[in-house]
């Protein structure tokens, strides 16, 4: 069943973002006159029906540091890895909220802490310069330089060492996987060709895409998993990412892509999740869903048949004008400013008229070819799709990017759906088996962690 069921106002990428708060561990100790409470209720614990707690746990008094298997976690690790969650959200967190985040960061610091430890003793060493060029990366992707990356992020109270540190945690868990569960998970030819014959007679059925972020669970911690689901939730909802949050909370492997399992039908997820899946518009998300071991949100990124062409992966040639409003500019000035844009761009009869007609207007002019119109925002692969070659999209954009239209200079219709590949489908089934046995393997090191909390 289905308890939350909407459209986020965006799934933009970023910074990973964190988010899922953890019962406060407390000492209790057994009175005299206690009686045991009943072993199935329990789960044999034989805990005692009326707790007398000795001692006081302030939250509020007792700092977020850890020294875990000697490795130190201070403060300032878990102030600047919190304000990236901050800076991902746009400054959009309560006092409350950052209290909770706070605990969740520390469990996150120890996890990453204990995978890069496993790492090492495994002879896995991430060399600096691999971690640098995933730094700059990043910062690319804000169109920074790294320097200018730098700055920023001590402007939002975090630095590059932070961000490095998950990095490198990424890089040094995924190796070790790689070397010590990879290796001994096997798909047989057997496995792959039953795949390829359901796909083969699937064809023509629904197939989604979809984004999973997956929260182990137990009996004893079900309800606080399940409002810490809902908490995720609340922040996509108002405008967090989705992405940024299964990077850091998720714990299926496919956290290092952001949750994507990629196209799938319904039937291979399991039933809680299939019927979520099946009954979610594009765009849309849901959850917690509670599956075997732990609860799931999961999104909704696309939907096509079964081996069946798909107007949406037709290659189109566009070209683009745009115009850009000064700063300072007030929404009534932009709104005239389309307005004359909108005008303008009428008059044009094909895409041999638009570098005139852009001239003409000062609008910028940029040709994308080979632009897959899946790949596009869904709004405007709605209009794109039903375009012909000469026709453009009505004026869109805002204040800050400015006013532009796309125009249709061509398009490649796709000829034929894509046959199903075995190395994909092994591969896939591989990441799921290798899925299941990490998360064994960090349960496992926590277990036999020495953890001294200050």
């Amino acid at each position: 069943m289905l308890s939350v069921v909407f459209s986020p106002k965006s799934v933009r990428s970023g910074l990973r973002t964190l988010f899922l708060s953890t019962a406060l561990l407390g000492m209790a100790a057994q009175t005299a006159s206690a009686q045991a409470v009943d072993n199935d209720a329990d789960q044999g614990l034989n805990l005692p029906k009326d707790v007398t707690i000795f001692g006081k746990n302030d939250p509020n008094v007792r700092k977020a540091t850890a020294i875990v298997n000697g490795r130190i976690i201070t403060g300032t690790d878990v102030d600047q890895r919190l304000a990236l969650i901050i800076t991902a959200n746009g400054g959009k967190v309560s006092a409350e909220e950052k209290e909770r985040l706070r605990v969740q960061v520390l469990r996150n610091l120890i996890d990453e802490t204990l995978q890069i430890q496993e790492a090492a003793a495994n002879d896995i060493k991430i060399d600096p310069a691999e971690v640098n060029q995933s730094y700059e990366r990043v910062a690319a992707n804000f169109r920074k330089s790294p320097d200018q990356f730098n700055q920023y992020l001590r402007e939002q109270g975090s630095s590059a060492s932070s961000i490095k540190r998950q990095i490198e945690g990424e890089l040094a868990w995924s190796r070790l996987l790689r070397r010590n569960i990879q290796p001994f998970v096997n798909v047989s030819e057997d496995e792959v060709k039953s795949v390829v014959d359901r796909l083969n007679a699937a064809k023509g059925s629904d197939e989604v895409r979809i984004s999973e972020i997956y929260l182990s669970s137990t009996p004893e911690n079900r309800d606080q998993i399940t409002a810490n689901a809902r908490n995720i939730i609340e922040q996509i909802k108002q405008g967090g990412s989705f992405a940024a949050y299964a990077r850091q909370f998720s714990e299926a492997s496919t956290a290092v892509v952001g949750g994507d399992l990629g196209w799938v039908r319904p039937s291979q997820l399991p039933t809680e999740l299939a019927q979520a899946a099946t009954e979610l518009q594009v765009g849309q998300l849901a959850g917690p869903i509670e599956t075997v071991g732990g609860m799931s949100i999961i999104y909704v990124m696309d939907k096509r048949k079964v081996l069946t062409a798909d107007p949406r992966d037709s290659l189109l040639s566009l070209k683009q004008l745009s115009v850009l409003f000064p700063a300072g500019t007030s929404k009534e000035a932009a709104s005239q400013k389309a307005a004359t844009f909108a005008a303008a761009v009428k008059e044009i009869k094909g895409c041999g008229q638009a570098n005139e007609i852009g001239a003409r207007i000062g609008a910028d002019v940029v040709d994308n070819d080979n632009v897959k119109l899946r790949d596009l925002p869904p709004q405007l692969q709605d209009i794109l799709v039903n375009l012909q070659v000469g026709e453009s999209t009505p004026p869109f954009g805002s204040i800050n990017d400015g006013v532009r239209v796309l125009i249709v200079c061509g398009r490649d219709e796709p000829q034929s759906a894509n046959a199903p590949n075995p190395e994909q489908i092994q591969a896939q089934l591989e990441e799921e088996r290798v899925n299941k046995r990490a998360r064994i393997y960090l349960r496992d090191l926590r277990r036999d962690a020495v953890i001294e909390y200050n």
